[in-house]
């Protein structure tokens, strides 16, 4: 089992969605974050004041899937996140030592597989 963390433009995250869908990719978590990576730094003004603002806005993706599953959800990651620009984010892949459906108390594959999959 391994859990997917997905980084991406706030603005590709319905097409992030749908390739998920695609891919048949259904039990995943989603947050806003900050980050800075290879972008260039942005430069606004408040009341007067230059300021440097170095924090970029991302959606994050988290993916618990079986082995089976990681390729398809990188991949759905990559066609709906990509732009072909600095800053379309990153993908990370860690191993899952445990995962344990609350509800049921399924363990392992049985607790990242959608329910009625």
């Amino acid at each position: 089992m391994k859990l997917v963390i997905g980084i991406v433009r706030p603005e590709k995250t319905n097409e992030v969605l749908e390739a998920l869908y695609r891919a048949e990719v259904r039990g995943f978590s989603m947050s806003r974050v900050q980050g800075h990576g290879g972008e260039l730094d942005r430069v606004e003004t408040y009341r007067g004041t230059t300021v440097r603002v170095g924090l970029t806005e991302k959606v994050r993706f988290e993916i618990a899937v079986s082995d089976d599953f990681v390729a398809p959800a990188i991949d759905a990651l990559c066609s709906g996140g990509q732009t072909g620009e600095v800053g379309d984010g990153k993908i990370y892949v860690l191993d899952l030592e445990q995962v344990v459906r609350i509800r049921t108390g399924e363990t392992a594959n049985a607790a990242v597989t959608p329910v009625g999959a």
